[in-house]
């Protein structure tokens, strides 16, 4: 693996990313910290790919398209963000603290959350939510504006009054943010998620653009 020439590349709680070869980085993404890009992979215009405290892995062939964000997290647990060889990661996608495997297709606008567990040959369709721990099976496929949640995996149509209480069944501020799942006043849970955020990016404060 050497430093590519292309892209934005930011030097992260002292890890620079490293870019194979052949891989494309284009020139107004942005990487930052232990962030690493397998060959021929393409990043393209706009994309940030942040690994905090833990790491980015964009396997072989592996696309992500303009302007999707890959951010991983060591907040509440170490969690990267890794993607398999040949997945397609569409314009706009939002990937946190998640795993993708081999020939995924997550479409435009498509978001995947901490935990989550994407399968072979899976495709979340344009605007669909994989919630946190989610575990999606090799092959499935989540339909449009459609909500994946749990193991095994339950799929909700936009609307459906069942989703409150699935979300609440994650525990998703534990996972995320490594907040009590147990507290209900809201404006301190909220206040409790932006210092965890505040802390964390905080430390963004020390980075180093490589030229």
């Amino acid at each position: 693996m050497t430093t590519h020439p292309q892209g934005i590349r930011i030097r992260h709680r002292g890890a620079l990313p490293q870019v194979h070869p052949s891989a494309y980085v284009a020139p107004t993404a942005t990487l930052v910290g232990d962030v690493r890009i397998g060959p021929r992979a393409r990043v393209m215009y706009g994309a940030v790919l942040d690994a905090e405290g833990a790491f980015v892995e964009v396997g072989e062939a592996t696309v992500v398209c303009e302007n999707a964000v890959l951010r991983a997290s060591a907040v509440a647990a170490e969690q990267p963000v890794t993607l398999a060889d040949h997945v397609c990661v569409g314009p706009h996608a939002t990937l946190l603290g998640c795993t993708v495997r081999r020939c995924a297709y997550l479409a435009t606008s498509a978001s995947v959350l901490q935990e989550a567990r994407v399968g072979a040959g899976t495709v979340v369709a344009v605007s669909a939510l994989v919630h946190a721990r989610t575990v999606l099976p090799d092959e499935f496929f989540v339909p449009p504006h459609c909500l994946a949640v749990g193991d095994p995996v339950r799929i909700f149509a936009p609307g459906d009054p069942a989703v409150p209480q699935a979300i609440a069944e994650l525990g998703f501020a534990g996972v995320a943010f490594g907040i009590d799942a147990a507290l209900t006043d809201r404006l301190a849970r909220y206040e409790r998620i932006a210092e965890v955020r505040v802390r964390e990016f905080g430390a963004h404060l020390d980075d180093l653009r490589e030229r």
